[in-house]
C-alpha cells in the first residue's frame, strides 16, 4: 500500500495543500487495506495517520503497515483535526463530494487555529481510476467466478422458471463459490420486461422464445465484476433478432475503440452512432460504460459526459443497449481492462446468440 501512499501525497503536493483528510471508507480501504466500516485516514503533515474506534483495534493492528500512526477515538473526526500540526499555516483537503454539512460545519469549528479546510474531492478516486497488477487479478478473479456462477444456473435452463428464482439462484451460486457478496443485486428481465434498464426479477415464469437480459457481478476481496448477456429462449421474432445483432455490433466495434488515448465521450460515441443510425438512438438513454473497482460504478466515465481520456490500468464496462418500451430490451456487457496498446477482455461468456430453453 506505501505505492498508493505516495502517488497520494505526490498529488496532495500538486494541489498545493498540506494534508488531506480521508473520510470515505472505500478510498480509506484502498489507501490503507483496512477492510472496517468506520475510519479516516490524514495524509500529508507528518507521520501518516489512521483513525477508528474500539471495535477495529486488533483489526487496525493486523491490515495496515508499520508507517501509519494507529489511532483510536470514539470521535473520528475531532481526533483527526486535533492531530494536525499547530502553530503555522496548513492546507487541509477534504472531499466536499463525500463530507456532509454538518460535519464541514464540525471540521471548522474543531480544527487547530491556523488550518484552512480546502475542497478537494475526487484526488482519491482520481487514482483508483487507475488499477495496479493486484487490482486486475482481484478483478479477473471476481469476473471469472461469475462466469461459473451464470453458468452453473444456466444448466438448469431458464423456460418456466420465474425471474426472481434466477436471480436468486445466482447470487447463492456466487456465493458457493466465494464471493463476498454480490456486486449489485442481479438483474433478469425476460421479454418486454427487458425494456427496462434496471429491471427488477419478478415472480414470472420466463417464456418460450423470447429474449432474457442478465446482468449480475460478484465482490471478491473488496473488488466487484459486472457483465450482461442477452440470451434467446428458442426462436425470435426476427425484429428481436434484428436488435440483438445491432446492439452486438455496436458493443464490438466500441470495444475495439478502447484503448488508451480516447475520451469516454469518444468511445461512447462509436457505439452510439452505430445505435442512431439504425433508428433505435431513442431506444439507447445510458452511458456506454462506468468504472468498476472497489466500487461497480466508479471512474472514469463512457459516456455523453465522458471527458477524461482513458489511460492504461483503467477496467470500464462496454454496455450498449436498445431498449423499446413494451416490446424488447438487450444489452450486452463486457468488462475490458485498458491495456499499453489497447485492451483485454475480462468477461469470459461468449456474445454469439445463445438459446438456453
Amino acid at each position: 500500500m506505501s505505492s498508493r501512499l505516495d502517488a497520494l501525497t505526490a498529488a496532495i503536493s500538486e494541489l498545493e495543500l498540506d494534508a488531506l483528510l480521508v473520510t470515505n471508507v472505500v478510498n480509506v480501504r484502498w489507501l490503507t487495506g483496512f477492510t472496517g466500516s468506520n475510519a479516516i485516514a490524514v495524509v500529508g503533515a507528518g507521520t501518516p495517520r489512521f483513525v477508528t474506534d474500539f471495535r477495529y483495534l486488533t483489526q487496525a493492528a493486523e491490515q495496515l503497515d508499520e508507517l501509519w500512526l494507529r489511532e483510536i477515538s470514539t470521535e473520528l473526526l475531532r481526533r483527526a483535526a486535533e492531530g494536525l500540526p499547530t502553530g503555522r499555516p496548513l492546507r487541509l483537503g477534504f472531499d466536499d463530494a463525500q463530507m456532509s454539512v454538518k460535519q464541514h460545519a464540525q471540521l471548522v469549528e474543531i480544527a487547530p487555529e491556523g488550518v484552512e479546510p480546502v475542497a478537494a474531492g475526487g484526488v482519491v478516486e482520481g487514482l483508483r481510476a487507475v488499477k495496479d497488477a493486484d487490482e486486475i487479478e482481484a478483478i479477473r478473479a471476481a469476473c471469472k467466478l461469475a462466469d461459473d456462477a451464470l453458468e452453473e444456473v444456466l444448466g438448469a435452463g431458464l423456460v418456466g422458471r420465474t425471474e426472481r428464482d434466477v436471480a436468486l439462484e445466482l447470487e447463492i451460486a456466487m456465493r458457493h463459490r466465494g464471493a463476498q457478496d454480490v456486486a449489485f443485486a442481479p438483474i433478469v428481465a425476460s421479454g418486454a420486461h427487458g425494456a427496462l434498464p434496471h429491471a427488477a426479477p419478478r415472480d414470472v415464469e420466463i417464456a418460450a422464445g423470447t429474449l432474457v437480459v442478465v446482468d449480475w457481478g460478484a465482490q471478491l476481496d473488496g473488488y466487484a465484476s459486472d457483465c450482461t448477456r442477452t440470451f434467446a429462449t428458442g426462436d425470435l421474432d426476427p425484429g428481436d433478432r434484428a436488435v440483438y445483432d445491432l446492439v452486438l455490433l455496436a458493443q464490438e466495434q466500441a470495444l475495439a475503440a478502447v484503448r488508451p488515448g480516447p475520451t469516454g465521450k469518444e468511445v461512447d460515441a462509436v457505439a452510439r452512432t452505430i445505435i442512431e443510425q439504425a433508428g433505435h438512438g431513442e431506444h439507447f438513454g445510458h452511458g456506454l460504460g462506468h468504472g468498476v473497482g472497489l466500487e461497480v460504478h466508479e471512474g472514469p466515465r463512457l459516456s455523453k459526459q465522458g471527458s477524461d481520456p482513458l489511460a492504461a490500468g483503467n477496467v470500464v464496462t462496454v454496455e450498449p443497449g436498445v431498449y423499446v418500451p413494451g416490446a424488447v430490451g438487450v444489452r450486452i456487457e463486457d468488462l475490458v481492462v485498458v491495456t499499453g496498446d489497447g485492451h483485454e477482455v475480462l468477461s469470459g461468456i461468449s456474445k454469439a446468440l445463445r438459446t438456453v430453453a
